[in-house]
């Protein structure tokens, strides 16, 4: 069975929480890479990068919509989501950007458990995490290598 440990990327970019927005949509232009791991200064994995992340900037901030119902207001969006929406579209840093947490795997996962992920989740990359650190990358070029062999 081919692992994640055998097909997976080590020689990583990487974003920091505090970059700067301007330079980490740089670094991601620049490597041609859809997105980047964010690391703390341990190499803790804390987020991920994506360009979608970046593109939600040019967004515009959508309107609550609003209706009455029986001389009450009734709010269709949260105000959570609206403030998670702001911050992320007047992101400066990449921790108001990145989307924290991610999804992870491990080296030991399975080729084919990746490849579900993948398709089920729309998931182009995955952080690759070993006792709590970054350890390596996998894509989904690297999966489809993987099939090749």
């Amino acid at each position: 069975m081919i692992t994640v440990r055998d097909i997976m990327t080590t020689d990583l970019i990487t974003v920091t929480p505090d970059m700067d927005i301007a330079m980490a949509a740089k670094t991601l232009l620049d490597n041609k890479i859809n997105g980047a791991p964010v690391v703390d200064d341990s190499g803790r994995l804390v987020g991920i990068l994506c360009q979608s992340d970046l593109i939600t900037q040019q967004k515009k901030l959508p309107i609550p919509t609003v209706f009455t119902f029986l001389d009450s207001f009734i709010q269709l969006t949260s105000m959570k989501k609206i403030e998670k929406q702001v911050r992320k579209i007047a992101a400066l840093t990449v921790s108001d950007a990145m989307t924290p947490d991610p999804v992870t795997v491990a080296p030991d996962t399975g080729s084919e458990t990746v490849a579900t992920l993948m398709v089920d989740r729309n998931f182009h990359t995955l952080p690759v995490v070993e006792n709590s650190r970054l350890v390596g990358i996998i894509g989904k070029e690297d999966v489809l290598r993987a099939f090749l062999h």
